[in-house]
């Protein structure tokens, strides 16, 4: 019985006289893989990556979940409001240390008792609200969340410590967790709100503990991949490392996430106010998730780009776009007023958002003691989130004392404050 030739081999035979050539080799050629392919066909980088995003999707949820739940059973949007607050101004505290326990201990041995206890507190939250318990209680409750971990801080961790001396595999790292930050934050608050209204008002908060704790549990569970506890010696004492507020740089680029805070924080509250005002207040969701869409494709599209110079160059040019493009929005608001020309005026600007947020990461990280990532990168996430309540603050004061459009100039400003402080901060533009 014939065989069949092997692949790749060649038949050569006569007929007449024509030699006839016969390739069974085959005929296309597979491509190599892209960035991101080479990147998550590192082994366990894939099974830490779903893990996290499970455990990342809640931190878009619980807030949106919160202002429902106390909003929709006490009826009073200044308690929610005061009471979301106080876990905001609890994280930014507590969160630092966190970080350091994670860093000097490691992620699986603080990671799980520290977001077991941030459930608790969630749950704590729902029982009070359900059971109308007194005001007080509900502060207790939310303020106990602030030890949930800085999940993706963690995450960056993990690629730092595989991809340790390939700076490009780790640029595409980074762009890749800053795409997936927004997908969180713009997915979230979309679930959070449908889960509060199509069930009833404490399955957001409910849902979101589920996903937390699975997700971090999943998370811990890849071993594989996870840094080395940094904080000790051998010996098993505390190695000797400066604070990441100590080193060079570090302190101005704090500022910068500050007042790129502020732009996040005043962009949600002017654009809910605006959309309000046009008598479409259920079309800001979306509006908003236009913008984080933006930011999502850009940060994708920017990590397949291999940039020549250090993070330090481009950086003041991520800031000043981001600013250029943040005008987009006022001058849609002012001259036309029309929310879909705002729309796309959003998504034009988010662009902009994603590459000026990891160029930002990478720079905190290379000026942070490696023993101490994740307190580094946790400061960062601490000063964007003490931005956006300032922000939401400037931008809610506008809006009500002036006009939702004027109110757009609020993140305008805060980016020149961020682009003022990039280019004369001592340190930012300079290589450590």
């Amino acid at each position: 019985m014939p065989q069949q030739p092997a692949r790749g081999t060649r038949l050569f035979t006569v007929t007449a006289d024509t030699l006839v050539a016969v390739d069974f080799g085959p005929r296309t050629k597979r491509r190599p893989p892209g960035p991101y392919g080479r990147l998550f066909a590192r082994p366990g980088t894939r099974a830490f990556t779903l893990a996290n995003l499970l455990a990342r999707l809640p931190m878009g949820m619980f807030s949106v979940s919160a202002v429902v739940m106390i909003a929709g059973t006490r009826g009073s949007y200044a308690l929610a409001g005061a009471v979301t607050a106080t876990g905001l101004a609890a994280t930014a505290l507590v969160a630092p240390w966190t970080a350091r326990l994670v860093d000097r201990y490691g992620q699986a041995r603080v990671a799980v008792p520290a977001t077991l206890v941030a459930a608790l507190g969630s749950l704590a939250l729902l029982l009070c609200v359900r059971y109308d318990a007194p005001a007080w209680t509900l502060f207790a409750a939310y303020a106990a969340t602030a030890t949930t971990p800085n999940t993706g801080g963690m995450s960056r961790a993990r690629w730092a410590h595989l991809l340790d001396g390939d700076p490009d595999a780790l640029h595409t790292a980074n762009s890749f967790e800053q795409a997936a930050d927004e997908l969180c934050f713009m997915l979230g608050p979309v679930l959070a709100a449908f889960l509060c209204g199509a069930f009833f008002p404490e399955a957001g908060t409910l849902v979101g503990v589920v996903l937390l704790v699975t997700g971090v549990l999943a998370f811990a569970a890849q071993r594989s991949t996870e840094p080395p506890p940094s904080g000790r010696t051998a010996a098993g004492a505390p190695e000797p490392s400066p604070s990441p507020l100590r080193s060079p740089g570090m302190p101005p680029l704090l500022a910068v996430c500050l007042a790129l805070g502020a732009v996040f924080g005043s962009m949600e509250v002017v654009t809910i106010a605006f959309a309000e005002a046009q008598g479409h207040r259920t079309a800001a969701g979306v509006v908003l998730a236009l913008q984080a869409g933006g930011s999502c494709a850009a940060g994708l599209l920017y990590g397949r780009v291999r940039f020549a110079g250090p993070a330090e160059d481009r950086y003041p040019w991520c800031v000043a776009a981001m600013t250029a493009l943040l005008i987009l929005p006022l001058l849609a608001a002012s001259l036309t007023g029309s929310l879909l020309l705002l729309s796309a005026a959003l998504l034009v600007a988010g662009m902009a958002t994603a590459p000026t947020m990891i160029t930002n990461m990478t720079l905190v990280q290379r000026r942070t003691p490696e023993c101490r990532l994740n307190e580094g990168m946790t400061l960062a996430v601490t000063a964007l989130l003490g931005g956006i309540a300032c922000g939401s603050a400037a931008g809610g004061w506008v809006v009500e004392h002036l006009t939702p459009t004027a109110g757009y100039g609020v993140p305008v400003t805060a980016a020149a404050v961020a682009l003022l402080v990039t280019l004369a901060g001592p340190g930012v533009r300079t290589a450590p």
